[in-house]
Parts: structure tokens; sequence; C-alpha cells
């Protein structure tokens, strides 16, 4: 295909600035979880977007910030390997937050890459300011480092959507498409679901927990004898029974909750009715355990 261009881009930012919300955008639908809470995203989840002229494969990764633990250590190596295989990165910044010091170390990690990867500023959550703070946010970005270019969007209007994606796709190499077309992600749907679930077990919970919540489908299956009914059995792991308490809830209610939300979203996901089966168990410190981080897929 003559002019045909295809290939990999990446969102960085620090924690929180919209980068899941961006890449749900641009593939049209939901393939990463998004959350008020720093740190949602764990694993590098690929949305597919597919155009006449190109095929964009958006690498979604964790927030990079300065780890505190063996867990936040390798999300930050996870961040850096995925930057030295795109072929284009965008810089997230929210247009409602003053430029910072996390914004400023990031650049200068962006910078050591900036010559051989193009980097593009993408100022986020336009729709949360007055014009004015978004030209402010601006040079404010400017000042940081050398950009290919900068973008103003938003995930939650449209806004420049459609600009930022052919500013990515421009970036792009030339060659043939790299997935079938439809494809959205190519995630494994047990990963897809259990982020879901992990999801919707974020919602509404105090600051200490979001690091804290591990999630493994451990099995999945259609019921026998039924071809309109998936089983998914999870268990959700926490750290501390102090926090097995927080997701149980009242008489059990938060956990409930959580299940009838995330059922919704699996349905969703998978075309079928789902009975999803969740338990909590507790793997104490496992984020600081290289075993217990391995079994839950770190």
């Amino acid at each position: 295909m003559d002019g045909y261009r295809s290939g990999f881009a990446c969102f960085v930012g620090r924690p929180n600035a919209g980068k899941s919300t961006l890449t749900n955008a641009l593939v049209g639908t939901k393939v990463a979880i998004t959350s008020s809470k720093p740190q949602t995203t764990r694993h590098t989840i690929r949305g597919i977007v597919h155009r006449e002229d190109g095929q964009l494969i958006l690498i979604d990764t964790p927030g990079l910030h300065r780890p505190r633990t063996l867990l936040g250590q390798r999300l930050n190596d996870l961040v850096r390997e995925t930057w030295s295989e795109v072929d284009v990165v965008g810089f997230c910044v929210p247009a409602d937050q003053k430029v910072g010091p996390g914004d400023k170390f990031i650049a200068a990690e962006l910078q050591k890459i900036a010559k051989k990867t193009p980097v593009i500023g993408i100022i986020t959550k336009t729709d949360l300011v007055p014009q004015q703070q978004v030209a402010e946010q601006l040079l404010a970005l400017q000042n940081i480092m050398e950009f290919a270019e900068i973008v103003p969007v938003s995930a939650v209007d449209g806004y420049q959507v459609d600009t930022l994606e052919k500013l990515l796709l421009d970036r792009l190499p030339e060659g043939p498409p790299l997935y079938p077309d439809g494809d959205l992600t190519d995630e494994p749907e047990m990963t897809l679901i259990a982020e879901l679930i992990r999801e919707a077990a974020l919602e509404g919970v105090h600051d200490e927990l979001p690091h804290s919540i591990a999630v493994l489908v451990e099995e999945m299956a259609p019921r026998e004898g039924r071809d309109d009914l998936i089983d998914v059995h999870a268990n959700l792991y926490v750290e501390r029974t102090s926090q097995k308490a927080i997701i149980l809830g009242h008489r059990g209610e938060r956990l409930k909750q959580v299940g009838i939300t995330s059922r919704k979203q699996i349905e969703a996901l998978l075309g079928s009715k789902v009975f999803l089966d969740l338990h909590i168990k507790i793997a104490k410190d496992w984020q600081r355990d290289p075993k217990q981080l391995r079994r839950l897929g770190f």
C-alpha cells in the first residue's frame, strides 16, 4: 500500500495525566482502565487505531515516578523499556496543573531519547480550564524541553484528538498493517478482565489502597451445557487484613458493588452473560516480594 504507515506510539507523563483516557479516545473504545487514583495503569496495554492511511499502535505505560517499592521500580523499568522501542512518544501534561518537578524529571529522561525518537508535547484535559490557561501551559511546556510539536487536546470533548492522531501517524515509518483490521488490542482477555475488576475495586477507596490491590483471574470458561454464560473466577489480593475489611465493606456491600460494576463491563467486553465469582485474599507485602510479584503477573 503506497504511503501507508504503521508503527508504535506511547504516551508518557506523571501519574494521572490523562494517558489512559486519551488512549481510549483514540481507539474509540475502552482498552485501558482509568481512575482518579495515581498508578492505576500497571500493564502496557496496547490499543490499535485503524485508519485508511495507516495503523497506529498505542502503548499505554504506567506513570513514571520515583519508586518506593520493588513494584514501583519494575513499573519504571517497563516505561523506559517501552520508550526505547516506539517510533514516537507523546508526553502528556494536564492543563489544570502547573508544570512541576515530576514533569521536569520526565522531560530530563526524554531528552536522552529525543535525538532518535520524536517527542510530541500533549496538553491534556483542556476542557477543565479557560483558553488563557492552556496558552500559559503551552509556554511552560516549551521551557522544559524541545518538542517536535505541541498540541492541546481534550479526550472528554474530542477537541483536537484527530489532529493528535495525524501528528502521531505522520511520524511512523511506511509499512503494511501490523495487526488484522478490527483488532483493538492484543491484551489477553483474562488480563483485561482482571484490570476491569481492579478499576471497580479502586472506586472510592482510600489513598493507601490503590497500590495494594492486585487481581488475578484464576479460571474462565463457558458454563457446562450453556453457550450463553461464561463463569469467571477471580481473586482480589491485598496486603493486610485491614485492607480486606475496606474492600469487603459493611456486610460485604462494597465487594458486591465491585462485582456488579465490573460484571457489566466484562459482559460488554465478552459480548456474553457472565457469572462473576470474586474472593478477597491476603498476600502479605506482595509489592516487595519478587516471588509474589511474579505470580501476580509483574
